[in-house]
């Protein structure tokens, strides 16, 4: 018999206190979109992960699982083409049979111009259904890795798809609303009940679900609330009024750990937290320099990095939950070292030595774009930079607002400074190179608002979809961080570290992706 959780949702606290197997589950910034191809973002692919499923997902472990395939290799007579083998007696919540058709259009789909994925599909030139449970992907030269790409490329049902127009991607950076951004239907553990952005999403258990008898399920109904102020969230939660939280604010881990019936989970993240910069254009107009971009001066940039002091950050704003970084790479990606980690040393006097030297002795101001709803800390630590890069003459500007306005400035390219995160779900460098050191366009580069293009190093990272040879396709990858490295194209803060809060009735370990998958959730 399943164990039960008694629950209640923040807004009907009465009448729902019978359903004793809802969770209830909070963070502090919403899913921006429903449509699982419109947004490459953590909490977008966390809610959809919910509802739909890709062809393999990675467990609580980061480890793969097989989800709506159940193989898949290389093809033994041709290197270039991976076979997957799909679930048969799948169905969508709306009833209707998955099948290698819906592969085929979902994948079409999610590498489409205003798809937020197709970075993460380039090598491949042809996807066909062999039949209806078997498909191939062509590649441009054998991809090893293939596979790693796939665990946050949902599947949609093509004729659902098509009969609520909506075969596009959502055009989320300008604005556009679409079916598929507020309605949903996917294959997965949970169907949508309800949905109010940024106010309450309702999911309950799919009762048709291929997975029922292979996992826990012991969560019936998901009430999702974010709650982006830190103090309301962390009340909702010692008052009983949710069960989960994603993100306990570094101030109050202590006292939520010391709550009885309360438990604190900790584990590092696989993200970076860092400052990008348009470095590439001749002038920007967030400065008060006329006619130049003191930005585009490398000198400039290794001035910044020096001046940001990671260790005062980690600990006065972070309360020594945050690990220093200085290379925007967590430790878990392949191409990852200790020698590339190293933080520059805070030498003030060396740092201001540079800008006198690129012609900035008198110092300048430029705005800094921030979130303030996605990171943990994310508009204190803009805080606590604004008053570092003060020191050296770099007068900061803040303007902090909420992920929804933030990422499209960076997606559109109309921001000059800001702040972002990189989490790498495929545990490989080229996911962060494809998005963002390539040089923008159409394939690569969506997310690389520096201006920042080299095509020698476009080169080096477009052969690393088809370098099979794995010794030399690392040593590539160590050239292309040389490379970065040497240019400060960004400037790294540190890896995140995740505190999850919940009940103690609450049964699941930290994902290092920060994704918490609910069917694997067991309530004691």
């Amino acid at each position: 018999m399943k164990r039960t959780i008694l629950a209640t949702t923040l807004l009907a606290t009465t009448a729902m206190g019978a359903n004793a197997e809802t969770l209830r589950w909070a963070r502090a910034g919403d899913s921006l979109t429903l449509d699982p191809h419109a947004q490459n973002e953590g909490p977008t692919h966390t809610l959809a992960h919910q509802i739909y499923e890709p062809l393999i997902i990675r467990d609580m472990t980061g480890a793969f699982q097989a989800a709506l395939a159940t193989d898949w290799a290389p093809r033994e007579d041709d290197p270039n083409v991976w076979v997957f083998n799909l679930r048969e007696g799948v169905t969508f919540h709306d009833g209707a049979d998955f099948t290698a058709e819906d592969v085929v259009f979902s994948f079409e789909r999610a590498k489409s111009e205003t798809s937020a994925m197709k970075e993460l599909l380039t090598s491949i030139t042809e996807i066909r259904a062999v039949d209806d449970y078997t498909v191939e992907f062509v590649t441009d030269g054998p991809n090893p890795i293939l596979p790693n790409n796939f665990t946050n490329l949902f599947m949609m049902d093509k004729g659902w798809t098509e009969a609520n127009g909506v075969t596009a991607v959502q055009d989320i950076a300008n604005g556009e609303t679409t079916f598929a951004a507020t309605n949903a239907n996917g294959t997965g553990p949970f169907t949508l009940v309800s949905r109010e952005p940024d106010v309450r999403t309702v999911l309950e258990q799919n009762p048709n679900y291929w997975g029922m008898d292979q996992f826990p399920m012991e969560v019936t109904r998901i009430e999702y609330t974010p709650i982006q102020n830190a103090a309301t969230r962390v009340a909702a939660l010692l008052s009983n009024e949710v069960d989960f939280i994603q993100d306990v604010p570094v101030q109050d881990l202590g006292r939520v750990a010391e709550t009885e019936g309360l438990v604190v989970k900790t584990a590092p993240q696989n993200r970076t937290i860092f400052f990008g910069m348009n470095v590439g254009a001749d002038d920007i107009e967030r400065d008060d320099v006329e006619g130049a971009n003191p930005l585009a001066d490398v000198r400039v940039r290794q001035a910044m990095n020096m001046a940001l002091n990671r260790d005062a950050i980690r600990q006065v704003v972070m309360r020594d939950q945050s690990v220093p970084a200085g290379i925007i790479m967590p430790p878990f990606v392949n191409g990852w070292t200790e020698a590339l980690d190293q933080i520059p040393e805070g030498d003030m006097a060396a740092a201001q030595a540079l800008m006198e030297e690129a012609g900035y002795g008198d110092g300048f101001s430029i705005q800094l774009d921030c979130p303030n709803d996605r990171y943990v800390n994310d508009e204190a630590i803009c805080q606590a930079a604004v008053g570092m890069l003060g020191q050296i003459g770099v007068n900061v500007n803040l303007n902090a607002q909420p992920k929804a306005q933030h990422f499209p400035l960076i997606q559109n390219g109309t921001t000059d400074f800001y702040m972002l995160g990189w989490g790498v779900p495929t545990y490989d460098s080229e996911y962060i190179f494809n998005f963002l050191t390539h040089t923008k366009g159409d394939e690569r580069g969506s997310w690389n608002a520096t201006g920042y293009s080299n095509t020698d190093l476009d080169a080096k990272i477009v052969s690393l979809a088809s370098e099979t040879d794995l010794d030399a396709r690392n040593a590539t990858i160590a050239e292309i961080w040389d490379t970065i490295q040497s240019e400060t194209l960004y400037l790294p803060i540190h890896h995140q570290v995740l505190n999850w809060g919940m009940a103690e009735k609450v049964g699941i370990e930290v994902s290092p992706e920060d994704d918490p998958k609910f069917k694997f959730f067991e309530m004691n």
